[in-house]
């Protein structure tokens, strides 16, 4: 009897890993969709920076020309 009492407990022991996996692929996903969703905003947010940069830069204007004196 003791043998088939330590087949149920592994087989137990088993299930018990497998939903475990089941469970942080689930959460490995979650997390690869959060990620997805942080890396558009950085680079959306980065754009936003990167336009400012270019409007608050001085803009390059010549010299006006010199006039006979």
């Amino acid at each position: 009897m003791s043998w088939t009492r330590d087949a149920l407990a592994a087989i137990k022991r088993i299930i018990l890993i497998e939903d475990r996996i089941a469970a942080l692929g689930k959460e490995a996903a979650e997390l690869m969709e959060v990620c997805k969703d942080l890396d558009r905003r950085l680079v959306r947010t980065e754009a936003e920076f990167e336009l400012m940069e270019r409007m608050a830069a001085p803009v390059c204007r010549s010299l006006p020309e010199e006039t006979g004196r």
